[in-house]
């Protein structure tokens, strides 16, 4: 009987992943998830129940045939199961590593009389397995001889170059950048997504034949009408939402304070962890205070750095998926909920060394069904800090669209593009997906507009 019991535990239960052990992780920029082994990934996937209406495909948002490719990994068949992922999302090893599943497709999970299927680890798997395995790439349509410039090189606009790729366009995509990759190279450490992976899956979409320019900035080196005139049928904007929004209070200009951009891109793109050996320095005092709920990645870049104490110091919710708030809890990152920041006080040479709060209460709730958050009176105090990161929301990046002749509206109060809810068509020609339509949001949400917005060029190119 007990026996019995321990097998139907272990069928209930969720297969852990391994991960780098908090000593080590803390000193170094490796990947603290190390994916699942071939005897873990078969364990698990053996506790799919292969529902007949798969609720995990539903509320998958480029709904993936889950099912599917969790069968092909009992089967043992993993470069089979990643092509079948591949099939809809052209970036598994990345949603493997950052796709919230937790409140997508695993919360459609019927497996409810133990945990839910590790969706997004068994996806990771498959693809880690193909893309170190190699596998060929599928089969791209005859040249319709239409041309598309991409802008941006983040998810969307990856997504919609592979997309339109296979449908036998000729896609050039053009970076801001000199690297590719858009927030995924930028905005999420290394220890969350290698690089690698990242240039891996950049490099299988350009064996697609999709060409890529980097250090070119749509808006300022060249313009979409120049797009057009150079012979571009159509136009994607893909350009994200990288641009820093800041607080609006006094001290902000102070030495020693980082936009949560400027400070993720040093450390992500430049590899300022690595100065004096790369060219970009970044400092990191003892104690630092990170302001805002979505400065996770960025407290735990800083504890790399040498930190010695780093407090995150937000209003309402920690913006970051429950894993990642667990491991930063695990590293050391503390967090002081229900503040809000008044001012930042610097010395005579204008480094910051001071941080002014308010402690908040909940009040009543608001039209958005969120409670109020009140100040306290009487409740102000300083916390010592000789470097800040502002963790605010970022805003879209609408550079291209703003410096056209093209009618490209801007939504006043979020700063996005404006587009036609059902074909992303944001003027003739022109489209648009990701974050410089939605604000700030996830990888799987930009990779499924980018998608969506290819077939709408599709149509518009061969009507």
């Amino acid at each position: 009987m007990q026996q019995l019991m321990q097998q139907l535990d272990v069928r209930l239960r969720q297969i852990p992943m391994p991960e780098l052990p908090v000593e080590e992780r803390i000193r170094t920029f490796s990947e603290v998830a190390l994916g699942y082994s071939e005897e873990q990934a078969l364990a698990e996937s053996a506790r799919c129940l292969q529902c007949e209406h798969p609720l995990c495909m539903e509320m998958c948002p480029l709904h993936v045939d889950i099912r599917g490719f969790i069968r092909l990994i009992r089967l043992g068949a993993y470069i089979e199961a990643a092509e079948k992922v591949r099939e809809k999302n052209c970036l598994p090893s990345v949603c493997g590593r950052v796709c919230p599943q937790e409140v997508l497709c695993m919360m459609g999970c019927k497996n409810t009389i133990g945990d839910p299927v590790n969706i997004g680890a068994l996806e990771r798997f498959a693809a880690d397995w193909e893309l170190e395995k190699g596998a060929s790439a599928p089969e791209i349509s005859a040249s319709t001889g239409k041309s598309v410039a991409v802008v941006g090189s983040g998810p969307a606009g990856l997504s919609a170059a592979a997309e339109l790729a296979m449908m036998g366009h000729h896609v050039v995509i053009f970076e801001a950048l000199h690297e590719a990759g858009g927030v995924m190279t930028y905005g999420i450490p290394e220890f969350r997504l290698p690089k690698k992976v990242v240039r891996q899956e950049i490099d299988r979409i350009k064996r697609l034949g999709v060409k890529m320019k980097t250090n070119v900035v749509i808006g300022r080196t060249i313009t979409i009408d120049e797009l057009f005139d150079e012979g571009f049928n159509s136009v994607f904007l893909g350009s994200g939402a990288g641009l820093p929004k800041l607080l609006g209070i006094p001290g902000e200009n102070l030495c020693g304070v980082y936009s949560l951009n400027e400070f993720l891109l040093r450390i992500n793109l430049m590899k300022a962890h690595s100065f004096p050996k790369t060219g970009t320095p970044i400092k990191v005092h003892d104690k630092v205070a990170i302001l805002g709920a979505r400065g996770l990645d960025a407290a735990r870049c800083a504890l790399r750095l040498g930190a010695r104490e780093v407090c995150i110091f937000y209003q309402w919710k920690v913006v970051g998926r429950k894993d990642e708030i667990r491991r930063g809890m695990e590293e050391g990152v503390k967090f002081v909920p229900l503040t809000k920041p008044l001012r930042l006080i610097g010395d005579e040479k204008r480094w910051v060394k001071q941080v002014e709060f308010a402690n908040l209460e909940l009040g009543p709730l608001g039209k958005t069904g969120k409670p109020k958050l009140i100040a306290i009176e009487g409740s102000r105090f300083l916390y010592d800090a000789e470097t800040v990161v502002i963790a605010s929301e970022h805003n879209p990046n609408t550079l291209a669209a703003t410096n056209t002749l093209r009618n490209i509206k801007i939504a006043e109060k979020q700063k996005t593009v404006v587009v036609n809810p059902i074909t992303l068509e944001v003027a003739e020609g022109i489209f648009a997906g990701g974050d410089v339509v939605s604000g700030a949001s996830s990888v799987i949400k930009a990779i499924e507009m980018g998608k969506r917005a290819a077939h709408s060029i599709d149509n518009y190119l061969l009507q």
